[in-house]
């Protein structure tokens, strides 16, 4: 029979740390640790500032989904033992009252999975850490804001309640108040929320919040294992051929706070940008929040100067931060950030998602910049139908305006029916027409609307949120938002500008520009045509060396 003790140590076999203790060149690769783990790793090796943590490897999900709850016998005590070396590294004690450590909980799959697997932030907060992290922060605010983020994200991803269960509950405890959003509230303000908050956890669930810290996090690795075979994640990996074999990683890492005041904020950026690829840093930043804020499309961010004026030396380390990974992954980078009281954190670094065009003008530049060869370039677009990539854009009027604008999020035109619900999305598709979505978010576990749209078009949300990522991606047009729309569900219409937009109405969409226009207008296709020619010059130059190379028949 295996002992506890052993099965603890079959599983210590399948943990790792960031930073890696080895040398660079024995860093465990992606399908070991996946790619979120990997690439922190290297990234510490160059230097930049990640939080520590350690890994679950992939066999420990592989062995869960074959044998369930069997196949990760002994993992308490494993995870025990990481923890207390994180507590250690840090100068905190997770469950520990005096200087506690809380952690998130994140996936990390072997291929990137943007926003289809799950996340726990905050994870360790009971009423004795909650009462530490006031004393070690001095910051009563930050303690009831990671209060409520934890019941809710807690609830949702581990428990299963509907977000909508909490939105609800959020809604009426603001009307009450009279505040218009929760950066309204103060510290007693967030506290009665998070206790709304546990009472909505209480009905859901029939029992209260776990208080046992080691039971949250237990519970929460097991809920990430689980996303794995979610059904918003299985269906991203049939579209994009990802085998279902792979499995996650989890990482465990140190929580830092971007929600600690006004010089903290999260943030989430490319080294280029996505939608056309031109060689300019492009990020979304909030300020005092935490990172799901930015990447969970229900909150509008705001850019880069923001943080240039708030954390003038964390945007400097960001800018010296971007050059340093592209060059370390020779690509163009989707990174997250946090900026804790001034200081930058890096969490996240990963080849970012594109559209065709972005990809076309990436490729160019890192040839010319001699990070990449002609060759690795032509094989990065092999699954790109290069001939066909042009920039589209709406034939207009001179004098013709915007009923509304928001911020462009993809490149790229559509036209189409405007629609507000997704399952009338679907039926109005089977008519043969292309549809355009409006909607007050986009959720990534709404990726088969999103495939099904010609267009997206949302009235919150950032243009790095995980919905607008997987937009840009599938190729469609992206505005995101757009507040100046208004949506009347029941009534299947939304006004906007002195417009109104009943569903069935021919809106036009600019994703470059992120302008809305009403009724049909024409599609003009502009060709790249010196990016094309270069890429042509690449095929000759690899085909005149095939040829030199190939071996003489003999007659």
């Amino acid at each position: 029979m295996t002992t506890m003790s052993s099965a603890a140590g079959n599983l210590q076999r399948n943990i790792y740390r960031v930073p890696f203790s080895g040398a660079k060149s024995t860093i465990p690769d992606k399908e070991t640790v996946g790619s979120k783990a990997h690439n922190l790793m290297r990234m510490a090796a160059c230097g930049l500032p990640v939080p520590p943590a350690f890994v679950l490897a992939t066999d420990v999900c592989r062995g869960y989904l074959k044998h369930g709850a069997t196949g990760i016998a002994g993992l308490s005590e494993a995870i025990s033992r990481e923890l207390e070396e994180l507590g250690s590294l840090t100068n905190s004690e997770f469950g520990g009252g005096r200087r506690p450590l809380l952690v998130s909980v994140r996936s990390g799959a072997a291929i990137s999975m943007p926003g289809m697997m799950e996340t726990v932030l905050n994870v360790g907060l009971n009423s004795t850490t909650l009462d530490g992290l006031i004393r070690t922060t001095g910051n009563p605010r930050l303690a009831a804001d990671c209060r409520r983020r934890f019941v809710q994200q807690y609830g949702e991803v581990v428990e299963g309640i509907s977000p909508a269960a909490f939105v609800r509950s959020e809604a009426e405890f603001l009307k009450a108040e009279g505040a218009r959003s929760i950066d309204e509230l103060d510290t007693a303000g967030l506290n009665h929320l998070a206790q709304s908050f546990e009472r909505v956890f209480e009905v859901e669930c029939g029992h209260r919040l776990p208080a046992d810290p080691m039971h949250q996090i237990a519970a929460a690795v097991e809920a990430v294992l689980k996303s794995w075979s979610s059904d918003r994640a299985r269906t991203y990996r049939q579209m994009n051929g990802i085998s279902e074999a792979l499995g996650t990683a989890v990482i465990v890492q140190v929580m830092v706070f971007g929600n600690i005041g006004p010089s903290s904020g999260s943030g989430v950026g490319f080294t280029r940008n996505p939608a056309n690829g031109r060689n300019e840093l492009y990020v979304d930043f909030l300020a005092n929040a935490q990172g799901e804020d930015v990447v969970g499309g229900r909150r509008t961010a705001g850019r880069l100067q923001d943080l240039a004026q708030r954390a003038p030396e964390a945007h400097a380390a960001l800018i010296k931060a971007r050059d340093l990974i592209e060059r370390e992954f020779s690509d163009m980078q989707d990174f997250e950030f946090t900026v804790e009281r001034g200081r930058l954190l890096m969490l996240q670094s990963r080849v970012g998602k594109r559209t065709p065009l972005a990809a076309l003008r990436i490729a160019n530049d890192l040839v010319m910049e001699e990070m990449i060869t002609s060759h690795e370039a032509l094989a990065r677009l092999s699954d790109i139908v290069v001939d066909d990539i042009g920039e589209d854009r709406l034939c207009l009027h001179d004098s013709e305006t915007p009923i509304a604008h928001g911020t462009a999020a993809g490149s790229g035109v559509a036209v189409g029916s405007a629609v507000f619900d997704i399952s009338r999305l679907h039926a109005m598709r089977e008519s043969g027409q292309p549809v355009i979505l409006v909607r007050e978010t986009a959720e990534t576990g709404e990726i088969e609307a999103l495939a099904a749209a010609a267009a997206i078009v949302t009235v919150q949300g950032a243009r790095t949120s995980h919905a607008a990522v997987v937009a840009r991606q599938l190729g469609k047009p992206c505005v995101v938002g757009c507040g100046s729309i208004i949506i009347a569900p029941s009534l299947r219409a939304a006004a906007a500008t002195g417009h109104t937009i009943s569903e069935g109405d021919v809106i036009s969409v600019d994703g470059s520009t992120g302008e809305i226009f009403a009724g049909h207008h024409d599609v003009i296709r502009e060709r790249p045509a010196d990016l094309l020619q270069r890429v042509q010059a690449w095929r000759e130059s690899a085909g005149a060396v095939h040829a030199a190379n190939r071996p003489l028949r003999r007659r």
